[in-house]
């Protein structure tokens, strides 16, 4: 017996030192260090190693996730499902984010890769802090959340490590496509409600001069007033407009809408025809056999900026409006029209470089945007 006790304390005692150990891998793992040349030259594929990791990882949680709830407790068992992680799919993990660099997978990738296996370290981490470390299986609170515990319980707690790794195990099927289109959908989703804001305002009219037959009472007009004042009550266009601002607001939003149809084109004719990246190792004369060009993700990746801030810069132009500053308009106006002019015309080429149906398309693009700034 004495020796039983012996080692189960021997146990505990290792436990604690691997979890000690897999928490300080967790926190170093959460800053990775910019991709090496030794990593950006290896032929191993960021997403499948991502992967396999985090499929792993899920798994491995799994186990522990049991082990801490169900009767007898077993501190060796859960000594080697924390090692047999650390030596293997958590820094597994963090060499796929080191592999994926943004000049071969894109930088929207890249950043989605590293976004995504910092919140497994992140979840999974809680769960290591929620071993017991005093031989005991965790209480029914500690492991539903309630009681007196605070937090979320282990069981939660494994379901948050799920959702991040099905997160990340779900890039590779996304592919690097998948996600371009994802993005520049969603930007042009708040491209859409930003201009549909805009054209809410400007059918608003002006109750500057209504003030007269208001029947409200003082005290209501009063908390009305904070109110506005708090929130910042929008000015709207007075029917003289001396500042021709609705001029300036129809040919915005002819445009606006021209943008949004952009993005859709752009999805459709460019990004939904990218080649399969991370594109293949050539030699110079390689890539000039397979017509190829090398600055395909060069090009994707300043198309996604771009399709990403003039959501803002319309913004910034609708604030414009509020205030009925017409010279701050008009530059706002340049700003955001020319940067959607410039994506159409760093897509007006296929990926091969020659002209297509959508060449065509670009052109008729830029002349009604254009169009509209001669009618301004």
């Amino acid at each position: 017996m004495p020796a039983s006790g012996s080692k189960a304390t021997e146990d505990l005692e290792t436990l604690k030192s691997t979890v000690a150990t897999a928490l300080a891998l967790l926190a170093q793992l959460q800053t990775p260090a910019a991709p090496t040349a030794n990593a950006t030259t290896t032929q191993v594929h960021a997403l499948d190693l991502a992967h396999d990791a985090a499929s792993l990882i899920r798994a491995h949680s799994t186990k522990l996730s049991l082990l801490i709830i169900n009767k007898p407790f077993t501190a060796s068992a859960i000594t080697t499902v924390l090692r047999e992680l650390v030596s293997g799919p958590l820094p597994g993990l963090a060499s796929a984010v080191e592999h994926c660099d943004g000049a071969k997978y894109t930088k929207a990738m890249n950043e989605e890769l590293k976004y995504q296996a910092g919140r497994v370290f992140t979840e999974f981490g809680t769960l290591v802090k929620a071993i017991p470390l005093d031989g005991k299986i965790l209480s029914d609170d500690a492991k539903n959340g309630t009681g007196s515990s605070k937090g979320k319980g282990s069981l939660a707690m494994t379901g948050t490590v799920w959702q991040a790794c099905d997160a990340v195990v779900g890039l590779k099927a996304l592919g690097i496509a998948g996600l371009v289109i994802k993005k520049a959908e969603q930007y042009r989703a708040t491209l859409k409600d930003a201009l549909e804001e805009l054209q809410e305002w400007g059918e608003e009219e002006s109750d500057g001069e209504d003030d007269e037959g208001d029947t409200g009472s003082v005290d209501e007009d009063d908390a009305q007033a904070a109110v506005d004042g708090m929130f910042g009550n929008q000015r709207h266009i007075p029917s003289d407009d001396p500042e021709k601002i609705r001029p300036r607001l129809e040919s915005s939003l002819k445009r606006l809408r021209l943008l949004s149809l952009m993005y859709q084109a752009v999805v459709k004719r460019r990004f939904k025809t990218l080649p399969k990246l991370p594109l293949p190792e050539y030699t110079a004369e390689q890539r000039e056999d397979s017509n190829q060009s090398p600055k395909v993700v060069v090009c994707v990746d300043e198309v996604l900026d771009l399709m990403k801030v003039i959501p803002d810069m319309v913004d910034e132009l609708a604030s414009a409006f509020y205030e009925l500053d017409g010279l701050d308009i008009d530059e706002r106006m340049d700003q955001c029209f020319n940067s959607g002019l410039a994506a159409a015309q760093l897509l007006v080429r296929d990926w091969k470089g020659k002209e297509d149906e959508f060449t065509a398309w670009v052109q008729k693009f830029q002349l009604a945007m254009n169009k509209e700034v001669r009618s301004d």
